[in-house]
């Protein structure tokens, strides 16, 4: 008997995840043009304090994972993922002019709120449709590939941001503009360019949102959202990134490369990493990438000079490579398959929460107690994490161990 020729992980991803990496690349690089220089802007223009930019960063990202959840059901009972994200990108695509011609702080956070509700209307149907159309056995690949892709047009946005900045003397409005293009580009290719594969008809079609979804998820789904929401905790927003940088002192041109420094490192770690997780233990994974974090965050906490801030910029991509793909992944193999939309929204509307009151409280501790005590708080919730994780080590598998699905 001829022995068949392996087929490499890479080639048995579909193209629609290529496709949807390269929508989530373009969008990327809109929004993180504007995300890069945001923080600096609402400082140095519109007069906000740090509190201030964390309260709006906390509701921000909380308002896009708190949509996910609605998103995600109404995609299991419609049977249609694509048109639902579509929408999402819209939305966020149409959020950039009005960071432009924003006055006032009430405005940029009318505009952030908008992107925002574009990205979880989009996030939650998207996943799911990588896991609806990628095999079980290379499907942390596709999200690590996914995310990966993502992650080239996060670092690809801070760069255009400085050579924006030095070209056109810290304009900020002009590279608002300018984050425009791209954006418009993801909703194109997402149009165009992936096509949905057939779902089973639903016999029960009563509500997009029923309760009794949620007991048929298990107690293997429920520890994941426990975990990711803890891990919330740990991780605020990426402002503070920003706002540290400046801190350091670089010049406000160059602060974006922050940014490059870490998406670069989150790139080049994320399909790797997700590769791993279809091999590995997911908890060891996990466990390994909070390691990775409160390296990172003790570095940002003790460190002065702009060289060493960048090296935990970079610690902070590298967990970011580690943990976002895994995450995504441990959701996808424990929740049914009829309700990974649902599955991947509620697991975003607690990390949400966790979220908006991680950044708020990031923001006070910047204030009152200054940026150490930020990071150190970060590190201490990394510890708490840990401690969630081994009580219940077996779970959220990679080959070897249980499974939810």
């Amino acid at each position: 008997m001829r022995n068949e020729p392996q087929v490499s992980v890479v080639r048995q991803i579909p193209r629609s995840v290529w496709v949807l990496g390269c929508v989530s690349l373009f969008m990327d690089v809109s929004s993180e043009i504007i995300h890069s220089l945001l923080p600096m802007f609402l400082l140095t223009s519109l007069g906000a304090s740090a509190g201030a930019i964390g309260l709006i960063e906390g509701v921000a990202e909380a308002t896009a994972l708190i949509v996910k959840v609605f998103s995600g059901t109404l995609s299991d009972y419609l049977g249609n993922r694509k048109w639902l994200a579509v929408a999402g990108y819209s939305l966020g695509a149409l959020s950039k002019p009005i960071f432009a011609v924003a006055p006032t702080i009430g405005i940029v956070v009318t505009a952030r709120i908008m992107d925002r509700v574009g990205k979880g209307i989009r996030g939650a149907p998207r996943d799911a449709l990588v896991a609806d159309i990628t095999p079980q056995h290379v499907r942390g690949a596709a999200f690590g590939l996914r995310q990966s892709l993502d992650t080239v047009g996060a670092f690809l946005g801070p760069l255009l941001a400085v050579l924006i900045m030095l070209k056109w003397a810290n304009d900020f409005r002009l590279a608002f503009w300018l984050a425009v293009i791209p954006g418009l580009l993801a909703v194109a290719l997402l149009t165009f360019g992936v096509k949905e594969p057939a779902h089973e008809p639903r016999v029960q079609r009563n509500k997009p949102v029923r309760w009794s979804s949620l007991g048929e998820m298990g107690s293997n789904y429920w520890w994941v959202v426990a975990t990711g929401a803890v891990f919330a905790l740990a991780r605020f927003s990426e402002a503070f990134l920003v706002l540290r940088a400046m801190g350091s002192g670089v010049p406000i041109a160059l602060v974006p490369l922050v940014m490059v420094a870490m998406n670069v490192v989150y790139a080049l770690s994320a399909y790797p990493c997700g590769k791993l997780a279809d091999t590995v233990s997911h908890t060891r994974l996990l466990v390994a990438g909070l390691v990775v974090l409160i390296g990172s965050d003790l570095v940002l906490a003790h460190g002065i000079h702009w060289s060493v801030v960048v090296v935990g910029v970079a610690l902070w991509g590298l967990h970011m490579g580690m943990t976002q793909g895994l995450l995504a992944t441990m959701v996808a193999h424990a929740a049914p398959s009829h309700l990974r939309g649902t599955a991947f929204g509620f697991f975003n509307l607690l990390s949400g929460i966790v979220t908006l009151v991680s950044s708020a409280v990031a923001g006070q501790l910047w204030e009152r107690l200054g940026a150490a005590a930020t990071f150190r708080a970060g590190a201490a919730f990394c510890v708490v994490t840990i401690v969630l994780l081994l009580f219940r080590p077996t779970f959220g598998a990679g080959r070897g161990e249980a499974r939810g699905d």
